[in-house]
């Protein structure tokens, strides 16, 4: 159903964002460590290409968040293979305090070097400039609150919150912290990731198709998570996913007058399932994809 989609969404880069990504080159040129974060349900579509030019060679954390919402043996498996790469890598969910303890730790793991540099030129500023980077709605403005202890930036669950790309916040004597607007793909790579970033509600719900993206979500779930598939839905046997759409719809209600499946409700109901991550702890990638 998805031969098309690359034709909708494939161009889809607000203006706000080309912007934000020219002012971001010129801040990474000031600070000592970027921090970007991932959505651990999608370490690889939540990566913005571009910013592998722009970080060079920068001291990097990536943070896997929302890292509750995603399947705990991937999420391990990806902070294995970032670690194997050399990326120092943590996963956190910052609504219930998972690994939130750890970040001030990690983050002093990931500037020892720039801070022995100073050292050895005879610097005494032990201040770490930090930007903290990631596509939209990833979650930047509630980690920065998170780590000052207080609600100084905007924080919505939408994607495009952030627009002011000079939000300097400081965190007790030690750090400096960007926030930035989040900044998706000029062009998306493939089908993939679109549905990918669009089921963790990267990009906002009227971009993709919600038909296409239904069943891309039931057919991955019905591979990968049958049981939480079965179990939130109440469904006895799995078939094809237009049969399991209408099952669920009979289940939940979604019926027009005559009881005829109500396929519009029927989308909206099961997208808000996989966006809560209400059908359960699940991972869209795996590191060996």
């Amino acid at each position: 159903m998805a031969e098309n989609l690359e034709k909708v969404i494939i161009n889809w880069f607000p203006g706000h964002m080309a912007k934000a990504r020219r002012e971001l080159e010129n801040k990474i040129k000031l600070v000592d460590l970027i921090i970007e974060l991932r959505d651990a349900r999608i370490p690889f579509s939540s990566a913005n290409p571009l910013f592998s030019d722009l970080i060079k060679n920068k001291p990097r954390l990536i943070i896997l968040v929302k890292s509750l919402m995603a399947d705990p043996k991937i999420t391990k498996a990806f902070i294995n293979h970032f670690n194997n790469e050399g990326i120092l890598a943590l996963d956190c969910d910052m609504v219930n305090n998972k690994n939130v303890s750890l970040i001030k730790n990690y983050i002093a793991l990931a500037s020892k070097k720039v801070l022995e540099k100073r050292n050895k030129a005879g610097i005494i500023n032990k201040e770490i400039k930090i930007v903290v980077i990631g596509v939209p709605n990833v979650g930047k403005s509630t980690f920065i609150n998170r780590l000052a202890g207080k609600s100084s930036l905007n924080v919505g669950n939408r994607p495009g919150i952030t627009k002011n790309t000079n939000t300097w916040l400081r965190v007790g004597k030690d750090y400096l912290i960007l926030d930035t607007p989040g900044i998706l793909y000029p062009k998306l790579k493939d089908n993939q990731t679109a549905f990918n970033i669009a089921l963790c509600g990267m990009i906002r719900d009227e971009v993709l198709p919600e038909a296409e993206l239904t069943y891309y979500a039931i057919d991955y779930l019905k591979t990968n998570y049958p049981t939480l598939l079965q179990a939130r839905y109440g469904i006895e046997e799995l078939g094809e996913t237009k049969d399991i759409i209408a099952n669920i719809a009979h289940k939940r209600g979604c019926l027009k007058k005559g009881g005829e499946v109500d396929l519009t409700k029927t989308y909206k109901l099961i997208l808000q399932d996989v966006k809560n991550a209400r059908i359960g702890a699940i991972s869209y990638e795996r590191p060996n994809d």
